[in-house]
């Protein structure tokens, strides 16, 4: 039965989003259709379309499997995620949309008017997307092998497909639609059986386990996380508020607002849901360590989640409630890996199909087949790494994406919207550094596992790279371009000043640079 209600309820949320993509193939017709949805989407729907994308695998199922491992230390995973939007919000989000450009690598090239910095923004984009879309079709294998007993390349697979078709068919505008119904799709299926699991714990009479009061200390106790805990909580801290601005599916979507007042607003309701969502993963980690303290042998935390209703509420009630989960997770990683694959096909057709197609055509009539080859490069490339690696936990992969951001995206977008001197060989090395810097130190903690017993700092400092990569990348960034004044492009101050002037204000007269 477990498997039969879940089965229903994945190929529901699956047929949803194919739906919406061919409403969406109707509606795209214009390049800024495909790219940034007609640059027309409301706040409200903005920020549910940024809550179903941002808040993927990795928040639906590995913040609750981190606080099961880790304890209610892990809850600065959460905090950080929202920080992240808090810091956008303040730093960049407005002056974004105002740029007028369709992706990271448009705004990289119209600040600094090179094809060399547009040329290494694209690349980080597609590594970023790659690195961040793997954990997305990992954790499709493991909900679809949890409920349904598949082998775990099926999960991957069904994933994979539902995107490609579902971003080639109508792009930014049809992904836009799918998301925002997915991120209340994901906060219901969280929120019911949460909602069960506790009034089941607290009536009096129900046939719920009888859980001595120390068990709730267990669970409410931090497990050991390996050397220097102070140091790891504040370099996560900064990955994820930093490296929030520097996902390419998240800084894409505020190029859909009509303006950079609606940018703000957007990022304020995404403040408000973020906040919501986050109050239910810890719930599921901190029961799991009462009701089932220790896994199977060989079985995943990040299948707490999935587990708990079973051994909870048991009978038909737990197959309903993990059915209702297992729809909410299929949502999160859809959302996401659309939003991803959304930011990289802009990138690869940009940068590579469309320039090619189009001269094969003739001219820009071919725009949409590149496009949609874009797609399917997008998705193809981490599947096959996917099912190549083995899974290193949803969140700690996830938490990988955001520590290159960080230290790559985040200070040329900062000192790109905030500080005039920033020149184009500067922002090249910057880029170069924080990307080699944080990389290294990542793939260096992977291959070499365990790093937890290594002496001194190294372990710590190698698999949190966010404390010190950042600052490396950002004072590089600073040093360089204060040597090389005269690559500091010409009419920067112009485009500053259109950045930060509000709407409506005319900078027509402004004086142009010396």
């Amino acid at each position: 039965m477990t498997s039969s209600l879940s089965l229903v309820a994945v190929g529901a949320v699956c047929l949803l989003t194919i739906v919406f993509g061919a409403l969406g193939l109707r509606l795209s017709r214009a390049t800024s259709d495909f790219y940034v949805a007609g640059r027309s989407v409301s706040p409200r729907m903005n920020a549910s379309a940024i809550g179903g994308e941002y808040l993927s695998a990795a928040s639906f199922l590995g913040v609750a499997g981190l606080i099961y491992d880790f304890g209610v230390d892990q809850l600065w995973l959460p905090v950080g995620y929202t920080t992240g939007y808090l810091v956008l919000l303040v730093m960049v989000a407005a002056p974004m949309r105002r740029s007028g450009a369709y992706t990271v690598p448009d705004f990289a090239e119209a600040r600094l008017q090179s094809g060399r910095v547009r040329l290494v923004a694209s690349t980080l984009v597609v590594a970023i997307g790659w690195i961040y879309l793997v954990p997305q079709l990992q954790g499709a294998s493991l909900v679809l092998q949890i409920v349904a007993d598949v082998p775990g390349w099926v999960g991957g697979t069904v994933v994979a497909i539902v995107v490609i078709l579902a971003v080639g068919a109508g792009g930014m505008r049809s992904i836009t639609f799918v998301q925002a119904v997915q991120y209340w799709i994901k906060l219901t299926a969280l929120a019911v059986p949460a909602f069960v699991i506790i009034v089941l714990w607290v009536r009096a009479g129900h046939p719920a386990p009888d859980v001595p009061s120390t068990s709730w200390e267990v669970a409410l106790t931090p497990r050991a996380e390996g050397d220097h805990p102070t140091y790891r909580v504040y370099s996560t801290l900064i990955a994820l508020s930093l490296g929030t601005m520097g996902l390419p599916h998240v800084l894409v979507r505020y190029y859909t607002n009509p303006d950079g007042n609606a940018a703000r607003r957007t990022t304020v309701n995404v403040l408000l849901l973020l906040g919501l969502f986050y109050l239910l993963p810890p719930i599921y980690g901190v029961l799991g360590r009462v009701h089932l303290p220790t896994m199977p042998e060989g079985v995943r935390s990040d299948s707490i989640v999935l587990r708990l209703p079973g051994v909870v509420v048991g009978g038909l009630g737990g197959d309903l409630l993990t059915a209702v989960l297992a729809a909410g997770a299929f949502a999160a990683l859809l959302s996401t890996a659309s939003g991803v694959a959304m930011s990289v096909a802009g990138v690869l057709d940009q940068s590579l199909m469309r320039p090619w197609v189009a001269r094969l055509s003739g001219g820009d009539a071919g725009m949409p087949v590149g496009f949609r080859l874009a797609a399917l490069a997008a998705v193809a490339a981490p599947y096959v790494v996917s099912r190549l690696v083995e899974p290193i936990g949803l969140a700690t992969m996830v938490g990988l994406a955001f520590a290159v951001a960080a230290s790559t995206f985040a200070p040329l977008l900062i000192l790109g919207v905030w500080w005039r001197a920033l020149s184009t060989i500067g922002a090249i090395a910057g880029l170069l550094t924080g990307a080699v810097a944080a990389t290294a130190a990542i793939f260096a903690s992977i291959a070499l596992r365990p790093v937890d017993g290594w002496p001194g700092w190294t372990g710590a400092l190698l698999s949190q790279p966010a404390a010190w990569s950042v600052p490396l990348a950002t004072l590089v960034t600073v040093v360089v371009s204060l040597s090389t004044p005269a690559s500091v492009p010409p009419g920067t101050t112009r485009l500053l000043v259109r950045l930060h002037t509000p709407e409506g204000v005319d900078v027509s007269r402004s004086r142009p640079d010396d």
